[in-house]
Parts: C-alpha cells; sequence; structure tokens
C-alpha cells in the first residue's frame, strides 16, 4: 500500500480485550505474556546510569536488543489475534500494542508488504515517544537519533512478522531537535549501512539465525556430537548443585557409584556426564536396563556366553561387562535383579573377573560401575529381594538427584534447552514460551520428571503452528492457567467477571440448602481433589492453600462426617 491508500487504524478492542489486570496475585497479563507497568522516570533513571557508566554506544546496544526481544514477542501475538485479516490490519497489531503498552503514539504513513517473496517497505511517524522525551530531558538535544528501544521493537516485530531480518532507521527524531520522529524500515540488504546498523543487536544471534539455515545444520550436529556434549546436565537450582558437586569429586575416583532418584530425574544423564568427567572418558560406556531383559537372559547379556550354553547360541559372544572394558558400566534399576545374577554379579564387583555362562576360563574386566535405582535397596534387603553384601559393595558413593518439583528453578532452563533440541531435530522453527507457560511449567508437581518435561516439550514443538508462541493450553491441554485463570478454547486468557464473589447471595444459598458450613468445604476440597484426579497438591493449588492445610482439612472433614453419622444412628 502506497502512502494515499493507508486505510484507518483497526479498532483495537481486541487486543484492549487481552489485556487482564490480576490484582489478586499481583500480575498484569497481555494474552500469555506477563507485563509490568513501569514509571518511564524509572527507566529514564536507568538509561541515564548505563549512559554515564558504558556510555551512549553500549546503552544503545543494550536498549535495541531490550527493545528487539519485546517485539519479536509481540509478532507471536499478531497472526493468532487477527488470524483472518488482511494483511495489513494483521500487521499493525504491533504498532497498536506499542500504544496500548504507553511507548509511543503510532501514525502508519506507508506499508507495502509481499510475505511470499519477503519484500518490506514501511515508514511510520512518532509522536510522545517516551524515549525520545526522557533522553531529551536528561541529557539535552542530541546529534542522534535517541528512541533505541522503540527502534528494536520495530526491527524485532517486523523481523518476527516477515520471517527475516527487517531493520528500522530513525530519520528524524525529537531527541535530536525534529519536530516529530519518523522512522523508516526494509530488508537488511537494502540499507547501505547495514552492517553499523546491525551491530546494535549483537552480541547475540537474534539476527544472525534468521539469516542462516540453522535448523538442518542443528540436526546434523546433533547425530555427529561427542557424548559429553549431548550428556551436558543443566541446572542452576541448589540441589541440583548439590548433586553434580557430588558427582564431579566422584568422577575423578573409580568408585562404584549408586545414583537414586524417582523415574525420569534423568539418572543415564547423570551416570553418561559422571563418564565424561572421569578419566575413563575416551573408553566405552555401556547402559544397561535391567528391567528390560529377561531374568532368564541377564546373565548372558552381562557376562557373555559361550557357545552351546544354551539353547540357541550359536556362537561364544562377549557380554556387557567385557564390551565396557577400560571403561564405565551403567546397570540401571539394579534393584530388579534377579538374586543369582546379584551373587554373581557381586563376585566380578570383588574379583574383578568373570566367566561367561556355560564356560570354564577366567576373563580379567576393569570396569568402573556406576548403578541406579528408584526403588529403596535397604527395605529390599531387608524383605530378602536384594543381597546385602551387594547392596554395600554399590552403595559407597550414593549421590540422590532430587525430583524436578524440588527444584523448579531448573524447569526453565530445562525446557529452554529441550525446545532448542527439538526443533532442530524435528526441523521446526523454535518457539517462544510464553509467560503462562513458564507460569504452567513451574506449577506443575512432574511425577514423571525431567522425562516427562522432555515428552512434553517435544509435543509442544511438533504441534506448535509457525509465528505462534506456545502457551499454558498447548502444553497442558484441558487446563486452566496458572493462579486460577481460566482459558478459553481458543487458549487465550477469558475475562474474569467484573463483579467480586456475591457473599450475601451465597449466604443466602447456604441456608436454603439445608447443609453446614463444614459439609460445603468438606465437599469443595472433594470436588478440588476430583478435579485435579487425586493429586493434592494440584488440588491445593486450585483452592489457593498448602497441600499440608488441603491434607488437614480433608481429614478434619472426614472426622465430622464420621461423628456427625455416629451421633446420628443413636438417635431414637
Amino acid at each position: 500500500m502506497s502512502k494515499s491508500k493507508l486505510p484507518p487504524l483497526p479498532s483495537d478492542a481486541d487486543l484492549r480485550r487481552l489485556i487482564h489486570f490480576s490484582a489478586g496475585d499481583g500480575r498484569i497479563w497481555l494474552a500469555g505474556q506477563r507485563m509490568v507497568l513501569v514509571h518511564t522516570a524509572a527507566l529514564g533513571a536507568l538509561r541515564k546510569e548505563l549512559m554515564q557508566g558504558v556510555g551512549a554506544e553500549q546503552s544503545r546496544r543494550l536498549f535495541t536488543r531490550a527493545g528487539f526481544a519485546a517485539g519479536e514477542r509481540d509478532a507471536a501475538l499478531a497472526r493468532q489475534i487477527r488470524p483472518n485479516a488482511a494483511l495489513y490490519d494483521m500487521f499493525v497489531v504491533g504498532p497498536q500494542l506499542h500504544m496500548l503498552e504507553g511507548a509511543v503514539q503510532v501514525t502508519p504513513v506507508e506499508f507495502d508488504a509481499d510475505p511470499a517473496t519477503g519484500h518490506f517497505r514501511g515508514e511510520f511517524q512518532w509522536v510522545h515517544s517516551w524515549e525520545a522525551e526522557s533522553h531529551k530531558r536528561d541529557f539535552g538535544v542530541q546529534g542522534y537519533p535517541v528512541c533505541w528501544m522503540l527502534i528494536g521493537y520495530a526491527s524485532g516485530y517486523t523481523s518476527a512478522f516477515m520471517g527475516r531480518p527487517i531493520l528500522f532507521k530513525e530519520v528524524a527524531c525529537v531527541g535530536r531537535g525534529d519536530a516529530c520522529c519518523h522512522i523508516v524500515g526494509k530488508p537488511r540488504e537494502e540499507w547501505d549501512d547495514a552492517e553499523e546498523l546491525a551491530s546494535y543487536f549483537e552480541p547475540g544471534s537474534m539476527l544472525r539465525t534468521m539469516q542462516d539455515l540453522q535448523t538442518q545444520v542443528e540436526s546434523l550436529r546433533l547425530e555427529i556430537a561427542a557424548d559429553d556434549q549431548r550428556t551436558e546436565l543443566i541446572g542452576r537450582s541448589e540441589a541440583f548443585r548439590a548433586a553434580y558437586a557430588l558427582l564431579q569429586t566422584g568422577a575423578r575416583t573409580s568408585v562404584a557409584v549408586l545414583l537414586t532418584g524417582e523415574t525420569g530425574v534423568g539418572k543415564e544423564r547423570f551416570a553418561r556426564a559422571l563418564h565424561a568427567l572421569s578419566p575413563r572418558a575416551d573408553k566405552p560406556f555401556v547402559a544397561v536396563n535391567c528391567a528390560a531383559i529377561p531374568h532368564e537372559l541377564i546373565e548372558s547379556e552381562l557376562f557373555g556366553a559361550e557357545k552351546g550354553a544354551y539353547t540357541g547360541a550359536q556362537a561364544a559372544r562377549a557380554g556387557r561387562f567385557e564390551r565396557a572394558d577400560g571403561g564405565t558400566l551403567f546397570l540401571d534399576e539394579i534393584g530388579e535383579l534377579p538374586l543369582q545374577a546379584q551373587a554373581k554379579l557381586l563376585r566380578v564387583l570383588q574379583e574383578g573377573e568373570l566367566e561367561r555362562l556355560g564356560g570354564t576360563q577366567s576373563r580379567k574386566v576393569d570396569v568402573r560401575l556406576v548403578a541406579a535405582t528408584n526403588r529403596d535397596l535397604e527395605a529390599a534387603v531387608r524383605d530378602g529381594r536384594f543381597r546385602a553384601d551387594l547392596y554395600y559393595r554399590i552403595h559407597v558413593y550414593p549421590v540422590h538427584i532430587p525430583p524436578l518439583r524440588d527444584r523448579p528453578d531448573d524447569i526453565e532452563p530445562l525446557a529452554q534447552a529441550m525446545l532448542e533440541r527439538f526443533a532442530a531435530l524435528h526441523g521446526k522453527a523454535l518457539p517462544l514460551l510464553t509467560d503462562h507457560a513458564y507460569a504452567a511449567l513451574r506449577g506443575h508437581d512432574w511425577p514423571g520428571n525431567v522425562r516427562e518435561l522432555e515428552n512434553l516439550v517435544e509435543r509442544a514443538v511438533i504441534l506448535a503452528r509457525p509465528g505462534c508462541a506456545v502457551d499454558a493450553a498447548d502444553l497442558f491441554p484441558g487446563i486452566g492457567r496458572p493462579g486460577g485463570l481460566p482459558v478459553d478454547a481458543s487458549g487465550q486468557l477469558a475475562p474474569r467477571p467484573d463483579s467480586a464473589l456475591d457473599c450475601r447471595s451465597l449466604l443466602h444459598k447456604l441456608q436454603g440448602c439445608g447443609e453446614s458450613l463444614d459439609d460445603l468445604e468438606h465437599g469443595l476440597l472433594t470436588a478440588a481433589v476430583d478435579m485435579a484426579r487425586g493429586n493434592l497438591s494440584a488440588a491445593a493449588r486450585l483452592l489457593g492453600i498448602s497441600r499440608a492445610q488441603l491434607s488437614y482439612r480433608l481429614g478434619r472433614g472426614q472426622a465430622g462426617a464420621r461423628s456427625r453419622a455416629d451421633a446420628g444412628s443413636q438417635q431414637p
């Protein structure tokens, strides 16, 4: 569209409905993104400190990159909010959001775009730029444009919307004495000073990723990556760091290590990391899932078999111990080993030699054992299901891996790493997670731990729509948003009724139903548990109380119901 043919901006009513002030939990939401209201004076003070501390160039770079990231986020909403609108009406979601967010008044001057060919030419006029006003107030009129965060936003939004690097340049700015701010945007290669403009987005790969065909390259890299790269552990919580510190210390020795923890916490990844950190890193790492091998075959799998040792043994075969010679053998679910195999395993660990099934010759092996279990081996010893001497042999250096619910600080970096890995693996564009999605991830109980998170993220990557962020409802279909915020059928935040809960009306209903307050409370608690499918932690979150409070109130309600029933039975 040329300058003379631009229609008026469409109504922003659809955008206003996405803004939700959740005063009860102190959060503001714009669709799936958490927002904050910040005084421009505070941003101006930050800008002033940066200017005085690191200079104009670095300050410009930081603000431009921050604006670019914000623009990328808002671009994910455009096609989602107005999927059937004309291209122009869809694109101006960004300028309209910019105005709703209080950044600047935007007037489109020229818009000419073709997503199929990548052609783009846009001009916009800005009035009331917070950056220009703030910068001019603190530093006076400058000899250069100063709307750095706003120009970063325009570039980030348009680059994400068009799927290619689009750079905007401020050709007039109030901060340098012009009557208004005026910006022009076009593809990077069409700017004569493209390198200079792009330099303000570095360091980082915001523009570079759009230029390079990283998807196929990443897929290939994952296939040929070294084991120590593919098994790199990710975490920043105190619980994770404590476990990893133990792992690092034990890795330098040859001590047998027992990894304990719930199913799915990543015991094999820890074992591979232990091997990669050890002096045996250049030797084999062999993993065996003891629960996946039939009991009658476990001995031949571990210790090997000679020809004719059993029906079907047509040739001599080395076992896992021999294959791991010089390196590390990882026995997952060691508690599932039958007692006979446990006895032979103990001998190998004590003597450093084995005999193949059906053989008579002893073979020396040098193997570092790492075992893992999600069972209570001490209880298994007491019950006679696990040999005490083997337990003490493998329990020399235990490392407990805490469940994911006990280390919520690890969820976001794990999810981000998984997003990158699965996007590359499946040849998909790297999707963004909304703030609601991250909040939902942090609020989940993770009964399946890291493996559950991995499966959930992979599914989200596969189902992610191009240009759309992944929201909480995409990760957890059928559930509401965290903090009791409802989700509508499209996955957007449903508007909360304007009126608060009518307590007088509720009291009238209570008087007429014939139930006591205790009965109603118990019914409410039970309904929450049913909705959470028996998960008490999830039910407690639905009710806005702690798990301990829920357990106490449930117990009190059951006791009260029994006492009322007993009293009723004693009535004549």
